[in-house]
């Protein structure tokens, strides 16, 4: 099929429609009701809308970010109201509180009753309005009041649109309002001043962004009520592409799927990738971030290595535990000679400012070492050599009392070596005389070499 390029120039509004096969174009920026995609969140903000109707009176909230449908959402809401209803629709809420009741006013069609060439006062407006709304609630109709871009609204206008709802029967209030406007209007609503306008809110809904899938769906929704009958001209990464740079919010999307499809014509391609997008969103959205590439997913669980870190510490403590304790649950010899070792560097370190007192505690030690194997290998039948080498442990404290507070520790160390050591020829001198008799020929020390054989 021959496509006439310059014709299309001539035309912008349709440069791509014909080249895609479309009837019009899909993503034009516009409120238009039959582009409406009817996402979950587009039905409870629509059921919001006709609930209020419904309501009673009072206030019914709709917020959402920019772009995100909320004027379309109101123009379907429009188009599904009933004819005994009447509508005032404000799209510039940026007035004062005598302009707002005349635009008020004007919409309803009320006319008022002031003298010619006087300015009508806020009274003349409300008195006015509240006889046109007892008048048609006379004749069973409804009056509703939608503002749009309510977050411009000051906190005088405000007050003044609840004074409006004052007026009731017993059964509902006259005049339904519906404020329509961006997440700053939330804000505004919760502020203490306009706490009394707050409660009379009776429904409240903020419409949130499209989720990718939701995002491809309206795509493929727009296109297909603009006539397309061929398969979707983005393939999957663009779409994902779109969805990242349009946040999900439906203009947004319209804008760079918009610029994409006319890039894909200039280019002439009907295959629309993750570069073409890029470079729209560059020409419509300025200065794009590059896509963060995903981290490639491990093939281990994420608490894998914790629990091999939990496995080495416990290995850990075990070999630490069989190294210091005997396999009977005792601390082994070489445990404790390390820790006598350990304390008396120690101690050393302590009172190396000290010469003289670190000279009498060595002295003080040697004197205890001495002792206790000499009375340990004293034979003794009655037990009492278990005890004599207790009565150097005061010989060993009064000599740490003399060589002062430094060497103490030394000497008490020194004293508890010589008793471990002495204790075990003790016990078994009184389990028995055999074993506690040494031999005759260990007794006697020769002081000659024995001869050569």
């Amino acid at each position: 099929m021959q496509i006439d390029r310059s014709a299309a120039f001539h035309n912008p509004l349709h440069m791509y429609s014909q080249y895609f096969g479309l009837k019009q174009e899909p993503f034009s920026i516009a409120p238009d009701p039959r582009y409406l995609f009817m996402s979950r969140r587009h039905r409870e903000a629509l059921a919001h809308l006709l609930y209020g109707l419904n309501g009673g009176g009072g206030f019914v909230l709709l917020s959402g970010e920019i772009g995100a449908g909320k004027t379309t959402v109101c123009r379907c809401f429009l188009e599904q109201i009933p004819s005994n209803c009447n509508v005032a629709y404000i799209f510039n809420p940026k007035l004062t509180v005598d302009e707002l009741l005349k635009s008020i006013c004007d919409e309803f069609g009320i006319a008022l009753n002031s003298p010619i060439g006087t300015t009508p006062t806020v009274k003349d407006y409300t008195d006015a309005l509240n006889a046109f709304l007892l008048k048609t609630h006379a004749a069973g109709q409804n009056n509703v009041l939608i503002i749009d871009e309510a977050q411009m609204l000051s906190a005088d206008v405000l007050e003044q649109l609840r004074l409006l709802t004052n007026l009731e029967t017993s059964e509902r209030k006259l005049l339904q309002i519906i404020l329509i406007g961006q997440p700053e209007l939330r804000t505004l609503l919760a502020r203490p001043d306009l706490e009394q306008l707050a409660q009379r809110v009776i429904a409240r809904f903020h419409l949130k962004a499209l989720s990718e899938v939701e995002t491809a769906q309206y795509i493929q929704h727009r296109l297909s009520v603009s006539g397309m009958t061929r398969s979707l001209p983005f393939d999957r990464d663009a779409i994902q592409r779109i969805h990242q740079l349009s946040r999900g919010i439906p203009r947004r999307i319209n804008l760079l799927c918009d610029r994409a499809m006319l890039g894909a014509y200039a280019r002439g391609t009907h295959r629309i990738g993750k570069e073409i997008v890029a470079k729209a969103a560059a020409e419509v959205f300025g200065r794009v971030e590059p896509p963060r590439k995903k981290r490639a997913k491990s093939g281990y669980p994420v608490w894998l290595p914790a629990l091999g870190l939990a496995l080495v510490t416990i290995a850990a403590l075990y070999v630490g535990y069989v190294l210091i304790f005997d396999r009977g649950g005792r601390p082994s010899t070489a445990a404790l000679a390390a820790s006598v070792r350990a304390s008396a560097a120690s101690t050393a370190s302590a009172a190396a400012g000290a010469a003289p007192a670190a000279s009498a505690a060595s002295t003080a030690a040697s004197t205890v070492a001495t002792t206790a194997p000499a009375a340990a290998s004293a034979p003794s039948t009655s037990g009492s050599t278990a005890s004599r080498p207790a009565s150097t442990a005061p010989a060993a404290a009064s000599a740490a009392r003399a060589v002062g507070p430094a060497s103490a520790a030394s000497a008490r160390a020194a004293a508890s070596t010589a008793a471990t050591r002495s204790s075990s020829p003790a016990t078994s001198a009184a389990s028995g005389p055999a074993a506690a008799r040494p031999p005759a020929a260990a007794s006697r020390p020769s002081s000659t070499p024995p001869n050569s054989p």
